[in-house]
């Protein structure tokens, strides 16, 4: 059976889980488990360490309605820390376990090609939001068995580094190999309503929960983002904990 015959999995981490070492082992256990049935693409965030380096160097940044705008000086910390700090020390986990992981950035290949975003009319510098992504390079590299680790910064037009949006680079790259789920992999087992998980959800019940208060404080930015992945066309969008993750469990997102 070549790779791209089984089942391709895309799995989100986000900024805060990437320098957890307890989270990075329990994922990487979690990874080398579903290679045996699956094809994986990791991708990742990093919000936090770019935060803290821009803190650490002094350099400021705008915001813009609740956007940080990115400018040269600050897209260069962005790749530091996206395609340096956090990609390397996620392939670093997955190499020492025995997994075939290769580090990429959208740059990469042309892997991720971005527009401008604006926020009415204003720009946000270096922010780009997913155009097309070059799903044939990567299903080619599944076809080697190996496990592509993807750094959000992508391609411009004008043939510089955006920085994206990590949510929308992983609805992408799921859209654009087929992706039987994308999971978005987080600190708790899925969307809880009167304290029981809830084993799937459509986009009209979400919003119905949200409008009832049942769902509330930092679960609503994880089921928007998975809301937002099964707009864009990604089948199936779930929402779990590495247990979950290991137990092919948690809450699905499905249009209707």
């Amino acid at each position: 059976m070549s790779t791209t015959d089984k089942p391709i999995l895309v799995l989100k981490i986000g900024g805060n889980q990437v320098e957890d070492e307890t989270f990075l082992a329990g994922f990487v256990a979690a990874v080398k488990g579903l290679l045996a049935e699956h094809a994986v693409v990791i991708v990742h965030g990093g919000g936090k360490e770019i935060s803290d380096l821009h803190s650490r160097l002094d350099v400021g940044f705008e915001t813009v309605e609740g956007l940080r705008a990115t400018s040269p000086e600050s897209m260069r910390l962005v790749e530091m820390v996206l395609n340096g700090t956090v990609n390397t020390r996620l392939v670093r986990w997955l190499v020492n376990a025995g997994v075939d992981a290769l580090g990429l950035s959208g740059v990469d290949l042309g892997l991720v090609h971005t527009t401008p975003l604006t926020v009415r009319g204003k720009s946000l510098g270096l922010v780009g939001q997913v155009a097309t992504v070059n799903g044939e390079a990567l299903l080619q590299l599944l076809d080697l068995d190996l496990t592509p680790v993807i750094s959000p910064v992508s391609l411009g037009a004008d043939g510089l580094a955006y920085n994206v949006n990590a949510d929308h680079v992983a609805a992408g790259v799921a859209k654009a190999v087929e992706a039987s789920k994308l999971v978005f992999v987080s600190n708790v087992p899925g969307v809880q309503v009167a304290g029981r998980t809830v084993a799937a959800l459509s986009l009209t019940q979400i919003e119905e929960l949200i409008a009832e208060g049942h769902i509330t404080g930092g679960m609503i930015p994880k089921v928007r983002s998975a809301t937002d992945a099964v707009e864009r066309g990604v089948y199936q969008a779930v929402i779990t904990d590495l247990d979950g993750l290991a137990a092919g469990k948690g809450t699905a997102i499905v249009s209707g």
